[in-house]
């Protein structure tokens, strides 16, 4: 106790002298810093903040210090979070390369791939996307066609994949592809890495409802990839797919936390406290006197706090192997809070949540209403709520597969 008592007191006086002010206010959108070769930062202290935290290796505090992590162990980490959180400190990155890539790569990759591509993504000198959905596969992603072609001692791909997340702003990429397609689909799956800026990768922006244009169409037109870029084995992609699945599931499950920021359906809105939204956006009148509404928003301040006391436990229960199918039990619950809590917010606004745009709306009533159409699509993404409900059936509940009872039969 002794040495995480000294920890503590360490990283406190750490923060203290080296977290710039301003990255210790509210995130807002526009200062969200993702990394990458072309990274641009609207405030210069998040750059100041970034290469701070990154020469400690506290942006992925528990990756081995190897590879140019933290090392700490998860009971200094958890500190180190505390202690953030004391100060209300901002994130420092924001990375699929954290959040998705990294911890297979740590799990699945060679050495010469984590020495590659690990301390890139720790300093956020490199901004990663996700190849996986595709027209045609969807949630039965395993049906996918992008295909690689081993030539040589190159793979060349062709194919495309769709609500490619930042596509045109990532610089490499982990994509699935199929290598063999005389083979039942979840088997012929492979996982490579591949630099965006190859010959023959284009990118198109989808444009959503709420306005944004966070995804992509991505199109692949006889990409040569180094061999020495697949991770794993070959035709064995699916097993890191479904691995990778879990803490992509597990990231977007934060959103029901209220934590989550930029366009993948985490709260941007300087408008986080309902009770704030029902007093402000009604002028003289209070909405809060509505028992109705109280009632709702007292019910949902209780089941938040329940959901973040679970995520806390799961999390600290999934340090000593990784995520469980635990994962979609969290993504789905706690999208369907995030949702529920847009749904609150524009009631508690009244009229002033029916604004598209006009000088008699707020620009922060005007986010709102745009993150409130944002959110429905936290129900698709990562994997459909009902897809998440399968796996909580089959493997956390540990139900028989009705389909596979009836082609018995």
């Amino acid at each position: 106790m002794l040495a995480l008592e000294q920890f503590r007191d360490s990283t406190r006086a750490w923060l203290e002298e080296n977290c710039p002010p301003s990255m210790r206010t509210p995130m807002v959108p526009e200062e969200i810093v993702w990394g990458g070769r072309d990274a641009l930062f609207a405030n210069p202290e998040s750059k100041l903040w970034l290469d701070r935290m990154a020469d400690k290796g506290w942006t992925c505090p528990t990756w081995p210090a190897e590879y140019g992590g933290g090392g700490l162990s998860s009971e200094e980490a958890k500190i180190l979070a505390e202690e953030l959180g004391r100060i209300n400190a901002r994130v420092a990155l924001t990375s699929f390369g954290i959040s998705m890539l990294g911890p297979v790569l740590l799990e699945y990759g060679t050495h010469v791939q984590k020495m590659e591509h690990i301390p890139k993504i720790v300093r956020g000198e490199i901004r990663w996307c996700q190849g996986y959905s595709e027209p045609g596969s969807g949630s039965d992603l395993a049906s996918l066609g992008t295909k690689a072609i081993l030539e040589g001692d190159e793979y060349v791909v062709n194919g495309s994949k769709v609500w490619t997340s930042y596509a045109d702003k990532a610089d490499w990429i982990f994509c699935l592809v199929r290598t063999d397609f005389e083979v039942p689909k979840h088997s012929g799956i492979s996982f490579l890495l591949f630099d965006m800026a190859s010959k023959g990768v284009s990118t198109k922006p989808i444009q959503l409802i709420s306005g944004s244009s966070p995804f992509c169409e991505t199109f692949f037109d006889n990409v040569r990839v180094p061999a020495a870029n697949l991770m794993g084995r070959l035709n064995e992609g699916w097993s890191i797919a479904k691995r990778l699945l879990q803490h992509e599931r597990t990231m977007i499950s934060g959103f029901g936390l209220t934590s989550g920021q930029g366009d993948r359906g985490g709260t941007t809105s300087t408008t986080a406290s309902l009770e704030g939204a029902a007093m402000h956006y009604r002028g003289d009148k209070d909405r809060l006197s509505d028992p109705a509404l109280r009632d709702q928003i007292a019910q949902f301040k209780i089941d938040s706090e329940a959901f973040a006391l679970t995520s806390q436990r799961s999390s600290e229960e999934s340090k000593q192997g990784g995520p469980t199918a635990t994962s979609s039990m969290l993504k789905y619950y706690g999208c369907e809070l995030n949702k529920r809590r847009y749904e609150l917010l524009l009631k508690a606004m009244g009229s002033q949540g029916l604004g598209w745009d006009g000088d008699e709306f707020e620009e922060e009533e005007l986010q709102v209403t745009r993150e409130w159409l944002r959110s429905k699509a936290n129900s698709i993404e990562g994997g459909t709520a009902e897809v998440q409900l399968n796996i909580v059936a089959k493997r956390v509940l540990g139900l028989p597969d009705m389909l596979s009872l009836i082609n018995k039969k």
